[in-house]
């Protein structure tokens, strides 16, 4: 039997604290269920109810555990990926081809350290280019101009620059594995040149990318005509710059109404093979952001129009329903908008492309600009660094414009001598 609590946080935000037995000498499983602004009393009892009866259920069937127990199963699963990759080690000596290797040795370390939706990315690549080409090949009898050739016919497929450079990482990182455990005797990759453009192909910078402010303007005088869920979700990528899956794992938990800020903790992503599951930032890093007050009023409205149809814990949920967002359904509504309004390759991370270069031509300092976004300074630098070649230069000129206000406003003064200091 589940016993509540009503509380409060120091911001003043009340919630109940739920508690479930777990038997004598053992602490309780918890959990808190947030009274949320504008529901009276009575409509607030009903959903702790509901929320108690959910909290036991998952409690019974043994989805709850305690911060040891969590803590217990995190290094069971620790342990359990080290002895993985530890007996993927023993066996790549009985290893002979490209297949057995990428899968059985380089596969299985990149699953420990990579998040799932950038395991998928490099399982695919594998998968679809690099296996039907010399996966049945013995690793040693590859060679340079096998790697060449696989990367040519690629190329001529059409393929942007970028992706025939992460093939090429990819090969990189499965030969110079199997260089570096003594598996093969030279990595061939050595000797093969990272892919160059195509003649025909032009290469677009990240900073290029992204609108001008009168161009967001016209985007942003468009969304008053669509649905108020949408019209929220872009405007508030074009305040935050945050990432899609950043955004569609937003839960009116992480508002804080009378800062307007929102904390970004979890990132909301999909692959074929785990469906929509929740992870963290791409840094893995919590920040919090500021948003803008009609941001945050047009926020208000969203959740007074959700709670009309369905309770949620997420910002952006799916129709009358609880669940969140799929984590891919801006893009494909991006798309629709861009032909709509007639904006060209419109797509969420345009946005981001849009608040980074506007941020950092107008003058805003660079880890600013990164805390923000969640980005490193070292990739902020790297990706756009025509935009911040032009905030250095603003903060050059406005020393040079400083000085030249302070000459004029003093030329029309009479001349004082200065005291130096003995």
């Amino acid at each position: 039997m589940a016993s509540t609590k009503l509380m409060e946080t120091k911001d003043g935000k009340r919630f109940w604290k739920i508690s479930v037995s777990r038997g004598y000498g053992k602490s309780p499983y918890t959990s808190r269920f947030y009274w949320q602004d504008g529901w009276s009393e009575k409509y607030a009892l009903g959903q702790l109810q509901k929320a108690v009866g959910a909290f036991e259920q998952k409690c019974a069937t043994g989805e709850v555990m305690t911060r040891k127990e969590r803590k217990d199963q995190e290094d069971a699963d620790r342990l359990a990926a080290e002895e993985a990759a530890r007996t993927a080690a023993e066996e790549a000596a009985k290893i002979k081809t490209v297949r057995q290797y990428a899968l059985g040795v380089f596969m299985a370390a990149k699953t420990v350290t990579l998040s799932e939706n950038a395991r998928a990315g490099y399982q695919q690549f594998i998968d679809n280019h690099i296996l039907p080409v010399i996966g049945d090949l013995p690793l040693a009898d590859v060679t340079p101009a096998m790697i060449t050739k696989l990367l040519l016919d690629f190329q001529k497929t059409g393929k942007a620059h970028g992706t025939c450079v992460k093939l090429y990482n990819i090969l990189n990182g499965i030969f110079d594995m199997a260089f570096m455990d003594d598996t093969i005797p030279v990595n061939p990759l050595l000797k093969v040149k990272r892919p160059k453009p195509r003649r025909d192909e032009q290469i677009v910078d990240e900073a290029s990318k992204a609108l001008t402010i009168s161009e967001l303007a016209y985007v942003l005088s468009c969304v008053d005509k669509e649905p108020l869920r949408w019209k929220v979700y872009i405007t508030l990528a074009a305040d935050m710059g945050a990432r899609r899956g950043e955004l569609c794992g937003l839960q009116w938990s992480d508002i804080d109404w009378k800062e307007n800020t929102i904390t970004v903790r979890r990132n909301l992503q999909y692959t074929p093979a785990k469906g929509v599951y929740e992870t963290t930032t791409k840094t893995g890093v919590v920040r919090v952001v500021d948003i803008g007050p009609d941001t945050a009023s047009l926020l208000r409205d969203l959740r007074k129009d959700q709670a009309s149809k369905c309770i949620s814990k997420w910002v952006f949920s799916q129709d009358c329903s609880p669940e969140p967002m799929h984590p891919q359904r801006p893009t494909a509504y991006f798309k629709k908008f861009g032909e709509r309004y007639g904006i060209k390759d419109f797509h969420p991370h345009l946005l981001r492309h849009t608040a980074a270069s506007i941020m950092l031509t107008s003058g805003a300092d660079i880890k600013s600009v990164a805390t923000r976004l969640g980005h490193s300074e070292q990739v902020l630098l790297k990706t756009y660094a025509h935009a911040t070649q032009e905030s250095i230069k603003k903060a050059g000129q406005s020393v040079r414009d400083a000085l030249a206000a302070e000459v004029k406003k003093e030329s029309g003064a009479e001349t004082m001598p200065l005291e130096i200091a003995k």
